[in-house]
């Protein structure tokens, strides 16, 4: 019963509660001294309401809560403010009109899908204090309300992108503009957008998560449950040591054969002195056969036939595709950091990096193959 009444969050990291109030200082300090004055002005509006606080912890600490999303933001303390504005105008006594602001904003935010909690705060704000409302009227819900809302999301965004969040959140889009990696998660759940979104409707959560947060909850469950299976393996004791490599300089017909020869989807590019420089993909050697050769190949063999006209002898080279980027894994990484990283359809396999060097690589074969004799293993 007692445990109860005790926290109902996870534990929040120091790092991350110095961020979020250090963004809610900057932000609401930024509004006082260049906004909106801390002195109520009932002239021009320019003054800071108590509601913008608990904005400002939502967008700076909750920023993928869908309740904190710019729409939600913006729409709902409008319409808190145009609600509670109005009904000073139309409702004499206190208490009710106090009541219907609150209840009102909270149908109007439902029903527009922009529920922000403080906007219940904007709404009796406004039907509580009508003789700071009427020297304003509905100027009130532009200043300071609307101008208040807009700058705490732009603040906010500017925000997340100088600290390494992302702010606005999309919950989920399709495959172009999608929030990192909700589409590969989704896709190995097997649950589109709609299914998942009627999960958390079904449990009343559609206002606390988005489809790509649960997406996501529920794809780090699985790879954790992979993980406690396979047990405390490391990079090292399932790689493949000794991968064929290729230098920089390499030509594009040669990484063909290579991809033909071994069945590989993957290849690590090594530069002077061995140091590792990136990968090759075989979808990236596909596109560019395609592009030299003017139209889309739809199979490998095709593509690569191309790539190999006239003796394999092509003037492009391996530096021309490397994905630069790609980053390998330490030799003690364990498989529950591996497993997430070749979950989401494009890695098919991860070089495995000792002191600058490539001394394996770690392929989903390699993982298919712990993981299945691992089960045999439980079986017997």
């Amino acid at each position: 019963m007692w445990k109860s009444l005790g926290p109902a969050m996870a534990r929040v990291s120091l790092l991350e509660a110095l961020r979020a109030g250090l963004g809610a200082l900057v932000a609401v300090g930024l509004l006082g001294l260049f906004l909106l004055s801390p002195e109520i002005d009932t002239e021009f509006g320019l003054y800071l309401v108590a509601p913008f606080g608990a904005s400002a912890v939502m967008v700076f600490a909750i920023p993928n809560s869908p309740l904190a999303q710019p729409w939600s933001v913006i729409v709902g303390n409008t319409l808190g403010a145009l609600i509670g504005v109005s009904l000073c105008y139309v409702v004499p006594d206190a208490a009710l009109r106090v009541a219907l602001a609150v209840a009102g904003a909270a149908f109007a935010m439902a029903m527009l899908r922009a529920l922000h909690p403080p906007a219940g705060g904007v709404a009796m704000a406004a039907a509580l204090h009508p003789e700071e409302i009427f020297p304003l009227g509905l100027w009130f819900v532009l200043t300071p309300i609307g101008l208040g809302a807009v700058s705490l999301v732009v603040m906010a965004a500017a925000y997340a992108r100088l600290t390494g969040r992302i702010y606005p959140f999309r919950q989920y889009d399709g495959p172009v503009g999608q929030a990192p990696g909700v589409q590969g998660v989704s896709a190995r759940l097997g649950l589109s957008e709609g299914q998942l979104s009627a999960i958390l409707e079904r449990y009343r959560q559609s206002s606390n998560l988005g489809a790509a947060d649960l997406a996501r909850l529920i794809g780090a469950a699985q790879m954790e449950a992979a993980a406690q299976f396979a047990g405390p393996l490391t990079a090292r004791d399932i790689m493949s040591p000794d991968p064929v490599t290729v230098a920089p300089d390499t030509p594009l017909g040669t990484v063909a054969d290579l991809f033909q020869k071994h069945r590989f989807t993957t290849i690590p590019v090594v530069g002077d002195g061995g140091r590792y420089a990136g990968t090759l993909h075989q979808i990236d050697l596909i596109a560019r056969a395609a592009r030299d050769a003017g139209v889309l190949k739809g199979r490998f063999g095709a593509a690569m036939a191309r790539l190999l006209g006239q003796g394999g002898a092509m003037p492009e080279v391996a530096q021309d595709i490397l994905r630069a980027g790609a980053e390998g894994v330490a030799p003690d990484t364990p498989l529950a950091a591996l497993l997430p990283l070749m979950a989401d359809g494009e890695v098919h396999a991860v070089p495995v990096i000792d002191a600058g060097r490539v001394v394996g690589v770690v392929s989903r074969t390699d993982l298919v193959a712990i993981l299945a004799r691992r089960a045999a293993l439980d079986a017997g």
